[in-house]
């Protein structure tokens, strides 16, 4: 009997409203199905001598409603003729759920009414067309989600929490999981994030099977973005706005619900488990919003319409408030902090991964998605880059190319900030701040994104030709090309990562140059005036016509300027003489050319800028108000202001010169910000004391710490003679306490403290859009023009002292790249450089010393393929070898005198000088 006989024998037939090649039961075989369901249910019933009798009620000995329902169904299965999406689900759903949701049945029997739900739903029977399928949908999430049964023991409450979670999986994965609110959605998340954790008692495989459920839900819950639209809601579903929501539907269940009932482990009759009531590994505190007693429905809530973005946003959330579990419940003394340290955090990281591979570049349409990863995800992503964990490090740096790859456009300084903490991290390896093993995982990630054809072009773009932004093309290069140096060391897995990366990088090029043969050559401004550049804007960042030519003035502009800086910091008179010269400032200083000079030059002395903004001369004080109007301080927190605007330079020592400055900045902050203070006085009055707490709290010499009730008390009758409210100044208590406002430059890889996220978040909204490159090599002459000395320099090296095939490959392949792009840039020094250097490496030049020169050849495998390279060089781009074609010549001479070439090859070489030719 052939497979298609065997299904069409068993009642199984195509349906239309399936995925192609899925067969869902015919009419008369799923009503056998249900009828063995409730078969199977009884007969375990039956086996308990509590529920195998009869139920006595006041009126009649009756059976149990629970039974009764199933044979009542039993009765009427039959009697439908019509196609069961005709019929409404809830039917014959509804006497398993009812087993489910008692608090009177075992484990056992809530375990065999779960299997029957989950066939159901994995037939395929329930989809949009089905009537009534929304009302069932809600039924069988609501059943499960609250699913109460007693625990006899351990094992069968495992199998219990095994099948609610493979029922709520196929809950999300059915075809009318559309048909869901958010709320139910929040709720399936919730109750498979509590299982989890109540897995952390369990045994192996309920953790194993709990974990990869919750993978699963977010993976199809952020799969679902695409068809969802920029309302918020799925397209075929209405296009009303999502709204907000008034409380965190998750975190608001998982405080309140928790308290409901402890979950017992004895193996009493009496004892009852609720999926409602799991004990957590964490507190209230962590995941709670403090709001658990308010009424959802109090205002229009939008978790109560069709699943959409409102519930995408909650997970998520709930998902980036997992990687702050660490920081509010790290004392905690039930915790075993050794594992809950990288457990958790890889779990949540995990999930975030999955959410941002599978939601891609659809995130982008859902601006209060894109606030929540750069506000909520990167600085955790930040602070868990430092971590000590290889696992949690490699998951971080997954999760970095997934937002290059899908979100780059949207987190350009984000970005920025991420690669320069890595590349500062592995810069300082040598110092012993990570291990070899980080320090692997790190330069995996540069490498891989190394391999992203346009990454260095637009690095190069984006930041290295931004004049408030570090070169990160630079940094990278020359991380890579100091890397792959074996020094002092045998050639490790760390050098030969490095040369993949540069190896990579100089393929990128090589290709744009094959799909695009003519450099962008455009002459370069020159500077012949001063005008005000700081915040000077491309007209269309989209058009490379106009973007490149900009770029490439910005870039020579910042060059420049770092000139200016060495000067500046060495000697300020100088300094700003050499701008003048350059016209970077006015030949007559003005406050304003001044004040953004300091404002936003990269790398400029603190301290000096410091004294500079304290000086009491009429000239520095006004560059000190225009420093301050650079702010904008709109709707922040004075204490976050004040950290904004101490990070900007290191606040001078002298009293009077720390007033002015604070003057400047309650002046400017008062001006933004006269919701709650009174004028710009008790703006400086408060700043002070805010300096006061700081010292106070994060000086290790003061040993008598302010309290509150002090701090409360300093600033009585300070806003005009009344007091503030208490609550603003618990707030910057607390603030202060918590974060120390850093006084001074700090060195080496920095924590993220709230005022570099505000100030990340504060120049995003200024930042020049995101240019992104395509394969035209726009930029491509400029860029070789700084990697091609350190990347043969490296290829060189590695090519030395390797002594695997691979790696002489990959030298190669490099080698070959380079000389494209070095014939397409007509850069001939550079060329002739690479082909001097193979040809050292073919032996040939040294065949004199060799006892057998045919043998130590043919032996010698690194020879031979530098040999065949220099001479695939020397036919594809002869034309642009100059000096390098007399060690070309001599090569072939003594392949000709080892008896390697036939004598009229070499005849034909001699009457052909290529040096004379190209002279």
């Amino acid at each position: 009997m052939t497979m298609g006989s065997l299904k069409m024998h068993a009642g199984i037939e195509e349906n239309g409203h399936g995925e192609p090649g899925q067969y869902i039961p015919s009419s008369t075989a799923f009503a056998c199905m249900i009828n063995s369901e409730i078969g199977a249910l009884l007969a375990v019933v039956r086996r308990n001598v509590r529920w195998g009798g009869r139920y006595m009620s006041e009126e009649d000995q009756l059976e149990h409603s629970l039974i009764q329902s199933l044979k009542s169904l039993r009765k009427k299965l039959f009697s439908w003729n019509r196609q069961w999406n005709a019929v409404d689900p809830s039917i014959y759903l509804q006497p398993f759920l009812d087993v489910i949701r008692s608090d009177e049945i075992g484990a056992p029997i809530t375990g065999v009414a779960l299997s029957s739900v989950y066939k159901i739903l994995s037939l395929g029977i329930l989809d949009p067309t089905t009537v009534n399928v929304k009302d069932a949908m809600h039924l069988v999430v609501d059943a499960v989600t609250s699913c109460r049964f007693e625990v006899t023991d351990s094992a069968s409450e495992e199998v219990v929490l095994m099948k609610i979670l493979q029922v709520l999986l196929a809950c999300m994965k059915s075809k009318a999981s559309f048909l869901l609110n958010n709320q139910h959605v929040c709720t399936i998340v919730n109750t498979c994030f509590r299982i989890v954790h109540q897995a952390g008692t369990k045994g192996e495989l309920l953790q194993r099977i709990a974990r990869h459920t919750m993978n699963e839900l977010v993976r199809c819950i952020f799969l679902h973005l695409q068809h969802f639209n920029h309302t918020g809601k799925p397209s075929t579903h209405g296009n009303g706005p999502p709204g907000e929501t008034e409380v965190s539907v998750l975190q608001k269940e998982y405080t309140s619900e928790d308290k409901q009932l402890d979950r017992s482990n004895g193996s009493s009759e009496n004892a009852s488990v609720s999926v409602g009531s799991l004990r957590s590994l964490v507190d209230d505190s962590v995941v709670g919003t403090g709001h658990s007693e308010v009424a959802v429905d109090a205002v229009p809530n939008p978790m109560n319409e069709l699943y959409g973005v409102a519930c995408v946003l909650e997970v998520f959330q709930f998902l980036c408030s997992l990687l702050n579990v660490g920081d509010q419940i790290g004392m905690s003394p039930r915790l075993n902090w050794t594992e809950f340290d990288e457990d958790v955090p890889l779990f949540a990281l995990g999930l975030i991964n999955s959410s941002i591979e599978l939601g891609g570049s659809f995130i982008s349409q859902h601006p209060k998605l894109l606030i929540l990863i750069k506000e909520e995800l990167f600085p955790n992503l930040m602070q868990f880059g430092l971590s000590m964990s290889p696992l949690i490090l490699s998951m971080v740096c997954n999760i970095i190319l997934n937002l290059y790859l899908h979100l780059r456009k949207e987190l350009k300084l984000q970005l920025e900030a991420f690669l320069s903490s890595v590349i500062q991290r592995l810069a300082q390896s040598k110092h012993g701040d990570s291990s070899y093993q980080q320090q692997e995982v790190l330069m995996e990630a540069l490498v891989d994104l190394c391999r992203q054809k346009t990454f260095m072009a637009e690095l190069y773009a984006n930041f290295d030709c931004d004049i408030s932004c570090c070169n990160l093309f630079e940094d990278v290069s020359n991380l890579l090309s100091k890397s792959a140096f074996p020094v002092n060391s045998p050639l490790s897995s760390m050098h030969v990562l490095a040369l993949e990366g540069l190896v990579a990088v100089v393929e990128g090029f090589s290709e744009r140059i094959g799909n695009s043969p003519s450099f962008s050559d455009k002459s370069l401004l020159v500077l012949e005036q001063y005008t005000p550049f700081w915040n000077e804007k491309c007209k269309n960042y989209a058009d490379p016509d106009s973007w490149v030519g900009f770029v490439r003035h910005r870039k020579q502009i910042k060059k420049t300027l770092m000139m200016g800086v060495d000067h500046f910091n060495r000697d300020p008179k100088k300094g700003l003489e050499f701008l003048q010269r350059t016209h970077l400032l006015p030949t007559e200083l003005d406050p304003q050319s001044v004040a953004l000079f300091f404002r936003y030059t990269l790398g400029l002395d603190k301290n000096i800028v410091g004294d500079f903004l304290g000086s009491h001369e009429e000239f520095w004080v006004q560059v000190l108000q225009e420093f301050a109007r650079s702010f904008n301080f709109q709707d922040m927190n004075l204490d976050i202001a004040l950290r904004l605007f101490l990070e900007s330079f290191r606040l001078p020592g002298e009293s009077q010169k720390i007033q002015r400055v604070l003057e400047a900045f309650s002046e400017r902050f008062y001006e933004q910000s006269p919701q709650i203070l009174a004028n710009k006085d008790a703006a400086l009055v408060l700043s002070y004391s805010i300096i006061l707490l700081n010292t106070d709290q994060h000086n290790v010499r003061v040993k008598k710490k302010m309290t509150v009730e002090d701090f409360v008390r300093n600033n009585r009758r300070i806003n005009g003679g009344d007091d503030l409210p208490r609550e603003f100044l618990l707030e910057l208590y607390h603030s202060i306490c918590k974060n120390e406002i850093k006084m001074s430059p700090e060195q080496g890889a920095e924590v993220v403290t709230p005022s570099h996220r505000v100030n990340l978040m504060h120049k995003s909204k200024t930042a020049p859009p995101f240019i992104t490159c395509d394969s035209k090599p726009f930029l491509d002459r400029d860029m070789f023009s700084v990697l091609s000395g350190p990347t043969l320099a490296a290829i060189c090296v590695v090519f030395d002292n390797a002594e695997n095939e691979d790696i002489y490959q990959t030298c190669i392949d490099g080698c070959l790249a380079m000389a494209q792009i070095a014939s397409c840039s007509h850069s001939v020094n550079i060329l002739d450089d690479l082909v001097i250097s193979l040809c050292k490496f073919t032996t040939l030049l040294d065949i004199s010393q060799m006892d057998d020169p045919i043998l130590a050849f043919a032996d010698d495998t690194k020879a031979m393929m530098a040999t065949v390279t220099v001479f695939t060089i020397a036919n594809k781009y002869g034309d642009y070898i100059v000096l390098a074609g007399r060690n070309i010549l001599d090569c072939i001479l003594s392949l000709h005198r080892i008896g390697l070439l036939p004598s009229v090859a070499a005849s034909n070489e001699q009457s052909s000088d290529p040096v004379s030719e190209n002279q």
